[in-house]
This record gives C-alpha cells, structure tokens and sequence, in this order.
C-alpha cells in the first residue's frame, strides 16, 4: 500500500523483518529503520531489541503520537547508545486512493456502542490522518448515531490535548470532518457493482491491493495472487471507475497494443545495436506482459461469475430494490429470481434483505412469503437469520435519514424527471445515500439538527476541505461518489474514511460482529412461525 518490494530495494533497504520475529540474526553491518505503531506491545518490543541490539545503529518512526513516558523508557534502555533518531511520522491509516483510507477494522462496534478497544484505534488513525494531512478541523456528526458522538468527541480530546501538534497556518475556510455511520444507509454495501474496483472487491476481495485468484479455474502458479495498484499499473488507473462494458474494450485494445509491441520470434539479433535495443524493451515487454496477462484473468473470472450467477438479472432487481418504489413489481421480480436455479444463496437472501430494508413497514409487506421462499430455495440459516440482523442493523428504527422516499421538492422533482427520461444504465441507476449528504453540506444546506457541530463554533462559509468518516466501513461506490464530486466540483477537496472498506460479504460480517443478531433471532422465528401458517 506504501511501497512495492522493488521501491524499496531501489532504496538500498535488502532486508525485511518484524520487530516480533524471533530468530533474526545479528548483523552488525546493518542500519536499522524500525517503523511501528505506537502501541505498549511494540514499545516493549523496541525495548527488548535496544538491550541487545543486531545492528549497528537504529532510526525509529511511530506511526501516531508518543508518549512521553515511552521515549524516556527507550532512553534508558539505550545503554549502548545505538539509536540515532526517534520521531513522529504521522501513517496510523491505509492510504487505498488518493481520496480513500481505511483503518482495516472489521466489526467495530457491540450492539450500538463502540468496542472500547476500536474506539482507541480509531481515534488514533483519524488524528493521525488529520496530523499528516496538516488539518485541525471543526467537526460535525450524525445526530441519530451514538457512535458518531463519541468519536467525535474523543477526536477532540485529543485535539485539545496535543494543541501543540495542531497549531498548523490557519485557512480563511477551516476544514471540516464530518463523521457518519454505516447504520444510516445499509443499502449501498448489498448491492453488486460494475464499475473495475467496486466490482474485483464485491465479486473477487480487495486486500490491501491483492487479489486472491488460487480459486479460479486452471489458473497458472503465478497468477494465484495478484496486485492491483493505481500507482504501478497504468491500465488499472485509467480504468478503475469505468463501467465493465468499457473494461472489455479496453482490455481488446490492451491485447492489440501489447501484439504489436511484442518481439517476432522470428527478429533476428544480428547486431550489438540489435541486442541492446532489445535488452532495453525487454523489461519494458516483459512489464507490459504481465499487466495483460494480469487484467485479461481477472476480467475473465467476472465474467464467468456473472454469467454462473446470473447477476446481471440479479442486479436489476436489486436496482430496482434501491431507487424504486414500486412493490408489486420488485416482489414479483424476487420471487421469479428465488425459483432460478442459477441465482445463489448468497444472492437470494441479499435480494430479500433489499427488500426488508425498503418494504420494511409497507401495508403489503410480504416478508414471510419471502423467508419461506429462502428455506424452500434450500438457503441456510445462516443467511435467512441475517436479514432480521440487516434489518435491525440499519431499518428505519435506526436511520437517522429516509432512504427511500425523498421529501424536499428538489429531490422529489429530480427523481420524477429521472423517472420520465429513463436511466442511462440500469444498473448503475442506484447513488448511495452519503452523495446526497455530501452534495448538502458543500451548498450550506446540510441541516444542524440531524448533523450537528461539536462545540459552539460554526461554519460561516462553505466548507472546502472535507473529510468524511464511515463508522461500520465505507464502500467503493461512495468512494467513486466522492472522486465525481472532487472532479466537478471546483475549490473543494473531500477524503473519503472507514473503519474498513466494505463489499456485501465483509458487510455482513459487521452486522454479525454487531450482535445485533442474537437479538432479532426472537423476531426472525416469529417471522418463520407466520410463514409456516401461511
């Protein structure tokens, strides 16, 4: 996410290890560069190693704040003065684009309060982001959210008490972070994706860049894993928020420009230019192979998912689910894709769970029908019980906002002339709800008594630099929403955080991590027990 192997070699660094590896060798030749996170297990860690230190001299970088009761126990443990310099470097954060970071934090919260533990950390990587972004801002939350708050309010503690570090040139327009939570909109992370990124981590796991392959079918030993990387692969940079129709094209172009480009066998290298020019583009060939080979595996493997799973049908329906209110309609549409065979468990109880989400209090509400229809499917208990869990999770008890029915004049207006023009693509009709919030706060508009500030102070003007946290974990489709809006919008730059990065998978893992299952098991066998009458 930082640095590929080879950077870092090009650094003269040849040697890699872990502060908690146990038989490193003692190499008294070395230099050392120790970068960690600040926390008491590293700090012992770095303890230990300055008693009987390896190598000859130690430069030591913290990931977030030190305290400083901390560098004096390093100090004292320094008996042989072997470290030559201990500093801050504000990284407590992965950096996925340039406009989105993560914390890798799956299952945040017990219930609808903070795990104590991941509240720390989170606090820890949204200051040490703001440290390295050079940002002290006001801050705002979602009103509706316990959670919200009490992030909030720990970020400004620490805030407070290391004023210090914050003092950076005031701006004319403070930043401003805004802090969200997943329950708000629980929609968005359900649904399948078709543009490049959004699409390998919803159908294939994004991994801080990797992308597990070994289950593809006849795959070559070194394609099982592969990285995908905007910095260092230029196809995947311009590609990675287009629609997968265009990826096709693009790929056919690819292949074209790397035929080209390929050397004829039958080339012959009959002098030392011939072979030096050769020698020149060959790593530049062999480079230009490899990202071929890389992008035609993986847009072939979502190919073959798609079609296995029939989710171009699926993701209609879904849409549909989403951005439409039309009930008769969506429940006749579930219920044909229910009986097809080619539709997988795994989609099946999604579809529901869209359903549940926006039909939740519907005088129509055909829930039961729908459970029933996922237990004769043959769908596991598992999945049936996570959709009272989703429900729970981010119904409309919970949310804070209406996610289905607009009710200003402005957005009832745009969603009646969308109705009357059609969509361009049906499958990509669905905006998740954070670019509403977003597209209110840059025009003044977004209301103070369901996102208020912390602390007397307001905002006078239009905030300009935003950045914006997900409580629960952020998705690649908001993370398209915030590069559109970073394009078209003039003078404002938004960051895009989670506590992770969600597809429907990790998602409903959180929702599992919450708890909040266990309590909606009374409802779901409630919810059984009235289909079995049926």
């Amino acid at each position: 996410m930082v640095y590929t192997q080879s950077e870092i070699l090009q650094k003269e660094v040849y040697l890699f290890e872990r502060i908690d590896s146990q038989n490193r060798e003692i190499m008294k030749h070395l230099k050392a560069i120790c970068f960690l996170r600040p926390t008491k297990e590293n700090v012992d860690y770095i303890i230990q190693e300055l008693r009987r230190p390896k190598y000859t001299i130690y430069f030591i970088y913290f990931s977030n704040v030190i305290s400083k009761s901390d560098v004096k126990s390093l100090a004292e443990a320094d008996e042989q003065e072997v470290v030559a310099e201990v500093q801050e470097f504000y990284g407590d954060y992965i950096a996925v684009n340039p406009h989105l970071f993560s914390l890798n934090i799956l299952g945040c919260c017990q219930g609808r309060n903070w795990d104590p533990a991941q509240l720390s950390r989170t606090t820890q990587g949204l200051t040490a982001l703001l440290l390295s972004l050079k940002k002290c801002p006001m801050i705002r939350y979602q009103l509706s959210s316990e959670a919200a708050k009490r992030l909030a309010e720990c970020v400004k503690q620490v805030i407070t008490k290391e004023y210090e570090l914050f003092e950076f040139r005031r701006t004319e327009v403070p930043p401003l972070l805004l802090i969200l939570d997943r329950c708000d909109d629980a929609i968005t992370p359900l649904l399948n994706q078709w543009t490049y990124q959004a699409m390998v981590h919803e159908l294939l796991g994004i991994n801080n860049n990797r992308i597990d392959l070994s289950r593809v079918p006849g795959i070559s030993k070194d394609l099982r894993e592969v990285v995908l990387s905007a910095e260092n692969d230029e196809f995947y940079a311009n590609n990675m928020y287009l629609n997968f129709a265009e990826i096709g094209s693009n790929i056919k172009n690819l292949m074209e420009d790397f035929q080209k480009k390929k050397p004829k066998e039958q080339q012959k290298l009959e002098s030392i230019a011939d072979m030096k020019a050769f020698v020149e583009s060959y790593p530049q060939f062999k480079k230009m192979s490899g990202t071929v080979s890389k992008h035609v595996t993986v847009v072939g493997e979502l190919s073959r998912l798609v079609s296995e799973r029939n989710l171009l049908e699926v993701s209609e329906v879904e849409q549909e689910l989403a951005c439409q209110n039309d009930h008769s309609s969506a429940l006749q549409n579930i219920k044909r894709l229910l009986q097809n065979p080619k539709v997988t468990e795994f989609d099946a109880a999604r579809l529901v769970m869209l359903y549940a989400l926006h039909y939740e209090r519907h005088s129509s509400n055909s829930l039961p029908g729908l459970m029933m229809d996922l237990r004769n499917k043959g769908v596991s208990e598992k999945y049936r019980k996570l959709v009272s869990a989703v429900v729970e999770y981010g119904g409309k008890r919970v949310r804070g906002s209406d996610l289905f029915s607009p009710k200003d004049a402005v957005a009832i207006t745009k969603q009646f002339l969308k109705g009357l023009k059609g969509v361009e693509n049906v499958y990509t009709q669905h905006q998740p709800f954070l670019h509403e919030t977003l597209d209110h706060l840059i025009k003044g508009r977004l209301k103070e008594n369901l996102y208020p500030y912390l602390g007397p102070s307001t905002l006078r003007d239009r905030p300009q630099d935003i950045i914006v946290f997900v409580i629960g974990g952020a998705t690649y489709e908001e993370a398209l929403t915030v590069y559109n809006l970073n394009r078209t919008t003039p003078g404002v730059r938004i960051v895009l955080g989670g506590t992770t990065v969600h597809n429907t998978k990790s998602f409903l893992e959180e929702v599992l991590a919450s708890g909040l299952h266990s309590r909606s098991k009374e409802s779901s066998q409630v919810t059984s027990r009235s289909a079995s009458r049926r």
